[in-house]
């Protein structure tokens, strides 16, 4: 795969990444997607295929939770969608994920997400 945009070469670290994280029904994959203007997480597992718990800023129960000047593109957002992805995973009785950032760098805004995912119960 030739890189020719940011976008292919994210796509391609997250290639290289999924090949060592994998999700199982004991320890699903937290994922995790930013977009400029929004951020959404979801739990999967890969034996099945499925996705078990998700949240998106574009969720109008994530966004009530929204404080002001907290938005998806933002920090105060992604540690809403941290929150959220965690308690809802919590309630499903899942206690422990492995994080796929995605290709992104662990920084900023998926860093977020981790920390409010981690602050709210979930290991990894």
């Amino acid at each position: 795969m030739r890189v020719k945009t940011k976008k292919d070469r994210r796509r391609r670290i997250a290639l290289r990444q999924r090949k060592a994280v994998r999700g199982t029904p004991q320890r699903p994959r937290l994922a995790v997607f930013r977009s400029l203007a929004h951020i959404s997480a979801q739990v999967i597992d890969d034996t099945t295929g499925t996705t078990i718990v998700s949240a998106s800023s574009t969720e109008a129960t994530v966004k009530t939770s929204l404080t002001d000047g907290a938005r998806g593109g933002n920090l105060a957002g992604a540690l809403a969608v941290g929150r959220v992805v965690a308690e809802r995973t919590l309630e499903k009785g899942i206690t422990s994920v492995v994080f796929d950032r995605g290709g992104f760098l662990y920084h900023g805004r998926v860093r977020k997400v981790a920390d409010a995912a981690r602050d709210a119960g979930l290991k990894f």
